[in-house]
């Protein structure tokens, strides 16, 4: 997994969509065991804190779980892992319609658009 950060969002809130896009590609499948905190934090070259607060969000998220002694593994509530990917698509077609408007175009004229290229 290729961490890149940027600058207007908080690292650790960069750290759980980066997660959750796993998750919901499939490159992190259900059931799969996440390496330890402090080996993601070295990979992503984060402090092992942030790493921490990333993955207890995805927890509170349901899309991850710990277990005492053997660690954290990705949820296999396929449920927990569409919604999640319902909730990421909706937020690039708010983004995308925000800067097709910022574009001058309107919903009837980006249809018309797409249309185009088929």
């Amino acid at each position: 997994m290729e961490w890149v950060f940027r600058n207007d969002l908080p690292i650790y809130s960069q750290l759980v969509d980066r997660i959750k896009l796993g998750i919901v590609s499939g490159a992190l499948p259900p059931g799969a065991r996440l390496a330890s905190v402090r080996e993601m934090a070295t990979e992503a070259g984060v402090n092992p804190n942030t790493m921490q607060r990333a993955l207890q969000e995805l927890e509170r998220a349901g899309l991850v779980f710990s277990q005492r002694t053997a660690g954290r593994f990705v949820t296999e509530d396929e449920k927990a892992i569409d919604d999640c990917k319902r909730t990421l698509a909706k937020g690039q077609i708010e983004s995308f319609l925000e800067a097709m408007g910022e574009l001058g175009y309107d919903r009837e004229g980006i249809i018309a658009l797409l249309k185009e290229d088929e």
